[in-house]
């Protein structure tokens, strides 16, 4: 019996035409189950981006989950899209999307229900072009060698512009595989492995220069099932303006480019138009630092209200709260992301929010009525100390009373999530040392305690042994690609679900592929070490990153970029 059908039956509402005559033909390769990739902006845009095209079909894939991939090997059926049928394998070109470093494995798991082999350099001349990108591209050594090429950076103009060229090669007959990846290598963005000499291959980061133009699906698919975000999503801007040491995505996706209000009002009422969704989401990596949000929630509450549609607003920072951005008739759980417990450790990761601003927000959180919050943390920061784990708890107890405060009752309640630390790619941070798993579970025990005894508050966290994991595929080089296939063949995939997550099999595949030893990993980098991720130009100088570095040793902040240009080397539009 296979779980939820409705994840491999196809048919959405918006689809487009996929009987037309096409010079190429590309297979959108999620490598989650379909809840989780239809919840993706990124594939809709690049799904509508080549299916715009008169000349280009693109169709999808999802990984199946483990009943439904019984059922294809018990049958000898290759893995196939969903909406023609078409093998994989029968495809010109597949594009897998890598969202995060422990689906690497599923890309495999993807592959190998196919009957497509694993390493670009034992495929033939007649398989399929496989294209890897996503946010994990800011260090594609570790899965390199799985890919034809791998995009780096944004791919709505870039993708197109790839499958293009490989449509006019085989039109012209001039197509073969070396020949088309040569060519291939001179667009910006693209990197292909084959090719690489670390002495000479430089690769620019693509992204789109006009994002005001840059105009996502306004008939996106509407999924037949249920999915993880369900709703419609509007990118106000991309980039972010406040540099936390920490966070990869706030580098990797400047400069920053915003979308003027009435482009995002225009892609608003589509989307309202032609899906049918209950909710509309505007999205960003700081939403509240969009330069004209209050006017653009102003004038589009009075329509949204009309309609009944849920009017969502994520990743509002603490000194940005206002209760009019929210939808006064729909209180559920307020999210902030406090990040560390002391005012020391949040300057340290250059957080940017003072006790003042979590007063002033919660404050007016609780006068309009919200009485449930959700606060995400890390443990594992740098500099860290027990007094910024208990931090964490007493911040919560002072959140709780101001509420009795402005409330007169205890009903608030309080979800707190910890997630470990994770030094990334890209960022100020990129060289640290990551805590032990002993370290972890220390800390962790101590929320666990304190939590017992707070009424009305629950105490989450992630596991440290995946999260070590996903420090080693984030900061290794092209060796783990031989990891990842002997920890795919021991049965490790859909390793992002803690059910499925097995530790001893990632270790035992380590000690037979590996000639570093997995914790070797997870230690500080020396300063002058060469990283894999080097030959990427990203934009940003990595003596900004290093200078960031020191500052955040000296716990002193940087200030945000929303009124002066900090130097970090990206050509925003703030740099005049």
């Amino acid at each position: 019996m296979v779980e939820k059908p409705g994840r491999y039956s196809g048919g959405e509402l918006n689809l487009p035409d996929m009987t037309k005559a096409a010079d190429a033909r590309v297979c959108f390769c999620f490598p989650e189950t379909y809840e989780i990739g239809m919840s993706n902006l990124g594939l809709h845009i690049l799904y509508s981006a080549v299916n715009s095209r008169p000349n280009l079909v693109a169709e999808r894939c999802f990984a199946p989950w483990t009943d439904f991939a019984d059922v294809i090997r018990q049958n000898a059926i290759p893995l196939m899209s969903i909406e023609t049928g078409r093998a994989l394998k029968d495809f010109d070109i597949l594009g897998f999307s890598l969202q995060h470093e422990l689906i690497y494995t599923n890309v495999l798991y993807m592959l190998d229900l196919a009957g497509i082999e694993f390493f670009a350099d034992k495929r033939g001349i007649d398989s399929p072009i496989l294209l890897g990108g996503g946010p994990c591209c800011v260090n594609p050594m570790p899965y390199a060698d799985f890919f034809d090429a791998v995009l780096i950076g944004e791919g709505e103009e870039v993708v197109p512009e790839f499958i293009e060229l490989y449509a006019e090669m085989k039109k012209d007959g001039s197509y073969s595989k070396a020949e088309f990846l040569k060519r291939a290598a001179k667009i910006d963005g693209i990197f292909v492995p084959s090719l690489f000499d670390k002495n000479k291959t430089v690769v620019k980061k693509a992204y789109v220069k006009d994002f005001d133009k840059a105009l996502p699906p306004l008939k996106p698919l509407v999924p037949n099932i249920e999915i993880v975000h369900d709703r419609a999503v509007v990118e106000l801007y991309r980039g972010c303006r406040s540099g936390c040491r920490f966070c990869q995505a706030a580098f990797f996706y400047r400069p920053i480019r915003e979308r003027s209000k009435e482009t995002v009002k225009k892609i608003l009422f589509s989307l309202i138009e032609n899906t049918g969704f209950e909710e509309i989401t505007l999205a960003s990596l700081s939403t509240s630092d969009y330069s004209c949000l209050r006017e653009l929630v102003k004038e589009i509450k009075p329509e949204t209200k009309r309609r009944h549609i849920n009017l969502s607003l994520p990743s509002l920072r603490l000194d940005s709260f206002f209760s009019e951005y929210t939808d006064s008739s729909r209180k559920s759980s307020l999210t902030f992301a406090p990040e560390a417990g002391t005012q020391r450790l949040r300057d340290v990761i250059n957080k940017n929010i003072t006790e003042e601003n979590i007063t002033a927000s919660m404050t007016d959180a609780f006068m309009s009525g919200y009485s449930s919050l959700k606060l995400y943390f890390m443990i594992g920061l740098p500099t860290e100390t027990d007094e910024d784990i208990m931090g964490i708890v007493e911040t919560v107890k002072k959140i709780k009373a101001l509420y009795r405060q402005i409330k007169h009752n205890n009903s608030l309640t309080v979800t707190v999530s910890t997630s470990v630390f994770i030094p990334k790619p890209l960022t100020p941070f990129e060289r640290e040392e990551m805590i032990t798993e002993e370290q972890a579970r220390a800390r962790q025990g101590l929320l666990k305690e304190a939590f017992k005894h707070i009424k009305g508050a629950t105490y989450n966290y992630h596991a440290a042994d995946s999260s070590r994991l996903e420090c080693v595929m984030a900061r290794g080089g092209r060796e783990l690609s031989r990891v990842i296939a002997g920890a795919y063949r021991s049965g490790c995939f859909f390793d992002a679900w803690s059910e499925r997550f097995d530790a001893q099999k990632w270790r035992e595949a380590f000690a037979a592929f590996s000639d570093k030893g997995f914790d070797a990993y997870l230690s500080e980098i020396d300063p002058d070490a060469e990283l894999p991720w080097s030959f990427i130009d990203f934009s940003i100088k990595p003596e900004y990153l290093a200078a960031e570095r020191l500052k955040a040793y000296r716990a002193e902040v940087t200030p945000s970029c929303m009124h002066s240009c900090n130097e970090c080397g990206a050509e925003c539009f703030l740099c005049g």
